[in-house]
């Protein structure tokens, strides 16, 4: 029975090609773009390298400071207040530290690089999970002595050097000042906010980050927990340490917040500019996001309903026949049904491979620096498992207006009306 009722189904969909394109375009298109979107996230926030233990780290990017007469500061922290308060903490397993990023002038034979900048303190190296090219990170030794070492990319070893292999122990010139290669690390993409750069520093070779004692300055903190499940007692302490941190100017500010989130609450929680409170956002944040997938999915699931109803106007005749034959409702609800789901399947094969289209060309077009982006199966089989649920849904209303047509109607080609 399953296999007349498949055969039926691709001939059915091969005599109405336009009704099948329609159809396969819509559920196609969604699950497309379903799957390039959650790529996307997942480039941002998945565990990846070198931000490969994220389910374990916390990032606080701001501080808030509230003016007495309205108003808010926010800013990075500086490095004094990580090094006075947050380096106090018992339960995070490691402390570090770097700078948003700046841009910098170089020189590199007869061309002139723009070169993203950030510095670092030695902690960021034991956090991230760098792999070398060749040579090593700089030393807290040599972070202390104020060594001018720095750590560069690929891409900046081949712009100086002509060549990644061997630069380590050479030295090359940014700005005024010039520098020794310790090491060399893959290209980070863009799209990681807290790793990606050309050329990273020691944090003391930045005079502002050791002489000035404000609150506010260039760093955002990353705390990385002993375990997953330790994670909200970082976050506790953390919180509970903000309390007891002393206003920098009370004549001036009257309350001081700062937050330690995941990577995506952060950014939501920048986002939305949600400082006072404890609440990340990330509920409201989610809850939004769900809505608007459904309300994306549920778009060209009403539309097959009515593509549905109109080919079964088309289909009263066939329909009228069956059923003064003898074909009961259920044999024509389970043959109508399962033609859905064939084509729901077709799309969804068919929406797997345009994402995959997709996301090559975005690779290979470096539309984001550095970025390769991959197929999430689980996104998939997700999305796929709502499209079968969509699928069926739409295909259930004209099911069951199918079988209850009123045969003879059906037969003289009205097809008004169940009966």
């Amino acid at each position: 029975m399953l296999l007349s009722y498949l055969k039926i189904a691709w001939k059915v969909l091969l005599r109405r090609k336009f009704f099948t394109f329609i159809s396969l375009f819509g559920i196609s298109f969604t699950l497309m773009v379903m799957l390039v979107l959650v790529a996307a996230i997942d480039h941002f926030n998945g565990s990846h390298k070198p931000e490969k233990h994220m389910d374990r780290m916390l990032f606080v990017n701001l501080l808030c400071q509230r003016f007495k007469d309205g108003g808010y500061s926010n800013t990075p922290a500086s490095a004094h207040f990580v090094d006075t308060y947050v380096r106090s903490m018992k339960t995070p397993e490691t402390v570090a530290m770097a700078s948003l990023g700046s841009n910098a002038t170089a020189f590199a034979g007869n061309k002139t690089l723009t070169l993203s900048v950030r510095h670092t303190d030695h902690n960021f190296w034991r956090v991230m999970d760098f792999d070398f090219l060749e040579g090593r990170t700089y030393s807290a030794a040599e972070i202390d002595q104020k060594a001018r070492v720095c750590v560069i990319s690929r891409r900046t070893a081949r712009s100086f050097f002509g060549t990644e292999k061997g630069a380590a122990g050479r030295t090359l010139e940014i700005g005024p000042h010039r520098y020794r290669v310790t090491g060399v690390v893959p290209d980070v993409p863009a799209i990681r906010l807290y790793t990606s750069a050309d050329v990273w520093l020691p944090y003391t070779l930045n005079a502002s980050s050791i002489e000035d004692k404000r609150y506010d300055g260039q760093y955002f903190v990353i705390l990385l927990a002993p375990s997953t499940a330790a994670v909200p007692a970082v976050r506790q302490e953390f919180e509970q340490m903000m309390r007891r941190v002393p206003l920098p100017d009370p004549a001036r500010y009257d309350k001081l917040y700062a937050h330690a989130d995941p990577a995506l609450a952060s950014v939501v929680r920048q986002f939305t500019g949600n400082q006072e409170s404890d609440d990340d956002g990330m509920a409201l944040f989610l809850t939004g996001c769900s809505v608007l997938a459904l309300l994306f999915m549920l778009l060209p699931a009403l539309n097959l309903v009515n593509l549905n109803v109109t080919r079964i106007m088309e289909r009263a005749g066939e329909i009228g026949v069956r059923k003064a034959f003898g074909a009961s409702r259920s044999v024509l609800v389970g043959q109508f049904l399962t033609e859905n789901l064939v084509l729901t399947a077709l799309g969804g094969l068919l929406g797997l491979a345009l994402a995959a289209g997709v996301l090559q060309l975005l690779n290979e077009s470096q539309f984001i620096a550095h970025s390769h982006f991959g197929l999430s199966w689980r996104a998939f089989a997700m999305g796929l498992g709502l499209t079968v649920i969509f699928g069926l849904m739409s295909g259930v209303y004209p099911a069951w207006k199918m079988a209850r047509l009123n045969p003879v109607d059906a037969l003289r080609g009205s097809g008004s009306g169940p009966k």
